[in-house]
């Protein structure tokens, strides 16, 4: 039998971009830091749409770069550029949720399961969050896949094709799985004809009114594995 492929999101899902609050902390105290980083946050997605529909393409170290200047200008404060350069190392070292590794240790045991990561990151930045943690465990993952051959952004249709060109699933996009906290990755899959597992943490369930739902809505990682192998059952 065909093995299943899940491809998860890095930022967002199994790393916390909200962590790097801690350390905007050390320069601006607690409750500026969350507050510039849920603006940097902000405004990395927001760049990331812009330049699509611009038909333009930055990679992701650089539009994470520009975001937080962004963000630190609407604040009204600055770091010079050995600080910038200080918190966009931090972003290979971004916490992961504690549901992250009690899931992946499972589906590791898991043969009918392919597991990979998915990301608008550049090929370095992503490996070196994922190999460079010492949080992740990383070792379930089959291969690191990356929007920088296409040069354009999720939720961009082309990179769903290129997902499924890397795994060898062209023409069979619903044999594959996203799993993603980011409800735009999840209509941009779902509009491709993926399967996709929402992770709603906060528990405050699916609002998104633009395109089709999740296949499923889990709460924790932890409840991927017996959603994709309860799909699997019930299409058969």
């Amino acid at each position: 039998m065909s093995k299943i492929v899940v491809a998860f999101d890095l930022y967002g899902t199994l790393l916390s971009t909200g962590s790097i609050a801690k350390e905007l902390a050390s320069h601006f105290g607690q409750e500026k830091a969350e507050s510039i980083a849920t603006v940097w946050r902000r405004y990395q997605l927001e760049y990331t749409w812009r330049l699509s529909c611009m038909k333009q393409y930055e990679d992701f170290s650089e539009v994470t770069r520009k975001s937080l200047y962004h963000a630190l200008g609407e604040h009204g404060v600055s770091l010079n550029e050995t600080e910038t350069s200080g918190l966009m190392r931090s972003y290979d070292s971004l916490s992961t949720f504690p549901d992250v590794n009690p899931a992946l240790e499972r589906l590791k045991d898991n043969s009918s399961i392919e597991c990979v990561v998915f990301s608008n990151g550049t090929s370095k930045m992503v490996s070196a969050s994922v190999n460079g943690s010492e949080e992740l465990s990383s070792s379930v993952f089959k291969d690191i896949i990356t929007v920088d051959d296409v040069r354009t952004f999720k939720p961009a249709p082309e990179v769903y094709k290129h997902l499924a060109e890397k795994v060898g699933k062209t023409g069979q996009m619903s044999a594959m799985w996203l799993v993603s906290g980011n409800p735009f990755d999840i209509v941009g899959a779902r509009a491709m004809g993926m399967q996709a597992a929402w992770v709603d943490r906060a528990g405050n369930g699916w609002q998104d009114k633009l395109g089709s739902e999740p296949t499923v809505v889990v709460k924790s990682l932890e409840e991927v594995a017996d959603a994709v192998e309860k799909h699997a059952r019930d299409s058969r």
